[in-house]
């Protein structure tokens, strides 16, 4: 009796979680939660990188290390693009309670994820060099970025395949486990940090080297969690394969997110490069901002995610009344809590910014860039939890061409440009608001013609 008791909750408690019941409030909180503090966990040893980095081993460290930070969000943000897409599938899949399809995409999701992986690793070490030189960055800082970057590469495979897996469990609603993996990560990463740096005297090898190990750690805890499932999710090597059907929709709804991702790093990797035209001190400055704001985006990412979760799974039960509720609710919570962080980050700016290098010089060149961005966050928020929603309603198209006219167009124009008279840290600093400022006005125009926002701007609070 016990026996049966205790394997009816196990099957319980692997099905797909199914977001079409119960208080919408709750159920998206539930699922967004997790990811926030599993992120935040992220958040945290990626930062712990830059700390001890810039504590122990000095100002040109730190910028090596910062400054590669758009190249590899490039190169992740475009596989992640997939990932998105693979994953409202196999939501959309759960949501219609089609287990065939639903094994079918999973087991293509991780065929994809392999096949990235290899042409990752490949790319990332044989193309580091070129691509730094092109970015203009220092020789000073050159040799320490291109070996932190190779080393990040060699083991992307790490990442990849964690990313695909935990978008599988996202996609059915688990965001539980992930977060368990991504807290065993953070301080297996923050240990390897301090022995690499602190004991055995290595530079941003150690962190490159600590980082590494630490994502491949993540996915094998990720991977046993999927091998050992009792249901659709379950992963078995022998089905590992390509389905034309499901590559095909994940094909559809994640290229366009892949390349709106690599479009608007890419235009990033053009801010980085007009930084780069200053100091080790302004690459160090705005790197140090770079992680603190990462911070501040972690209530969006959650959101974003969760939007797209649920608004995928009530799409495919047909649940319309509870797609638009759910994106009112997020929409306006995710918008009030990073407007809230920005502020502290506003007040806060010298001290976050100190954390990770007391010289002055790069001191003022971090709290300029927090001074000047950390009030329009809410304009940040709203975009990237409307082009979620988007995402999920089946609307990819729109938040990709969306963001590549403003965050990457129009960056790209002012710095070829207003950047080519004007040659001001001040520029690279405010083209952010002013474009994040621009995509919430053609969401609201996109929302309000799928009727997703209420009528009146009182009424998006639950």
């Amino acid at each position: 009796m016990d026996h049966t008791r205790t394997h009816t909750q196990h099957q319980r408690h692997t099905q797909p979680a199914v977001m079409t019941e119960g208080p919408i409030s709750r159920t998206v909180i539930r699922y967004a939660l997790p990811i926030f503090i599993g992120y935040l966990f992220q958040q945290l040893y990626n930062t712990a990188d830059a700390l001890i980095v810039g504590n122990l081993v000095g100002r040109s460290a730190l910028a090596a290390v910062s400054s590669t930070g758009s190249i590899t969000f490039m190169a992740v943000g475009f596989f992640l693009g997939f990932s998105v897409g693979a994953g409202i599938v196999i939501a959309r899949h759960i949501g219609a309670g089609d287990d065939t399809q639903t094994i079918r995409a999973v087991h293509t999701a991780v065929a994809m994820g392999i096949a990235f992986s290899i042409a990752l690793t490949a790319a990332g070490i044989l193309l580091t060099p070129t691509v730094l030189r092109l970015m203009d960055t220092p020789a000073d800082v050159l040799p320490e970025a291109a070996l932190y970057l190779r080393i990040y590469f060699a083991g992307s495979t790490g990442f990849v395949m964690y990313n695909t897996f935990v978008g599988i469990l996202q996609a059915s609603g688990d965001s539980q486990h992930p977060l368990y993996y991504l807290i065993a990560s953070a301080v297996t990463n923050v240990a390897l940090d301090l022995v690499f740096i602190a004991v055995f005297h290595m530079g941003v090898d150690g962190a490159a080297l600590a980082t590494a190990l630490s994502q491949c750690m993540a996915a094998a805890l990720a991977l046993v969690r999927l091998l050992r499932r009792d249901d659709s999710l379950r992963l078995r090597a022998g089905l590992v394969r390509f389905d034309r059907r499901n590559l095909s929709e994940i094909v559809r709804y994640g290229l366009p997110t892949a390349l709106q991702n690599c479009m608007i790093d890419l235009s990033n990797m053009m801010i980085q490069s007009y930084v780069n035209s200053f100091t080790s001190s302004a690459m160090a400055g705005v790197g140090a901002y770079t992680k603190v704001e990462g911070f501040a985006f972690l209530p969006v990412t959650a959101f974003s995610m969760a939007m797209s979760t649920f608004i995928s799974q009530n799409r495919g039960a047909g649940r319309h009344d509870r797609m638009r509720e759910g994106a009112r609710f997020g929409l306006f919570w995710s918008t009030v809590m990073i407007e809230a962080v920005g502020v502290i980050i506003f007040l806060l700016a010298p001290v976050l910014v100190a954390a990770f290098n007391r010289d002055p010089e790069v001191i003022a060149y971090g709290v300029l860039r927090a001074r000047i961005c950390a009030l329009f966050y809410c304009f940040l928020g709203f975009s990237h939890v409307s082009s979620a929603v988007l995402r999920g309603l089946g609307k990819p198209i729109t938040p990709m061409l969306v963001m590549l006219l403003c965050w990457c167009g129009v960056r790209v124009l002012v710095l070829l440009t207003v950047g080519k008279v004007y040659h001001d840290m001040r520029l690279a600093c405010w083209i952010y608001p002013i474009t994040w400022a621009l995509s919430t006005t053609f969401y609201v125009l996109f929302l309000e013609k799928y009727r997703w926002l209420p009528e009146s701007p009182a009424a998006i609070a639950p």
